[in-house]
């Protein structure tokens, strides 16, 4: 776990030299006034590490949006998509039925 510190607006204005080494080794710094968390200082390493975790989340997602998107653009699934809208009350009905049944 890593190493972290507290310390007041103040202290972190008067102290900035301390402050700045105590991050670079790898600690983290929350800076409050009157009690209360106001700010947090990080190294650079770890603000790459968290903002590569954004980016990979991001990739991911984007992957699996394209991946939806072909699926739905299939000759099969514009077949379906059309049947679904020209299809009565009563169809829609029947294939919602069973469709509840066979999700069990």
């Amino acid at each position: 776990m890593k190493k972290r510190h507290s310390i007041t607006a103040t202290v972190a204005k008067n102290e900035f030299g301390r402050v700045l080494e105590a991050v670079m080794h790898g600690g983290m710094v929350v800076i409050t006034k009157h009690d209360a968390p106001k700010a947090v200082l990080i190294s650079i390493d770890e603000f790459n590490a968290l903002s590569r975790t954004s980016e990979t989340q991001l990739d991911t997602l984007s992957r699996q949006f394209d991946a939806l998107l072909d699926r739905m653009q299939t000759p099969k699934a514009r077949r379906g998509m059309k049947a679904a809208f020209d299809a009565s009350p009563a169809q829609l009905g029947k294939a919602a039925v069973a469709g509840a049944r066979r999700r069990g």
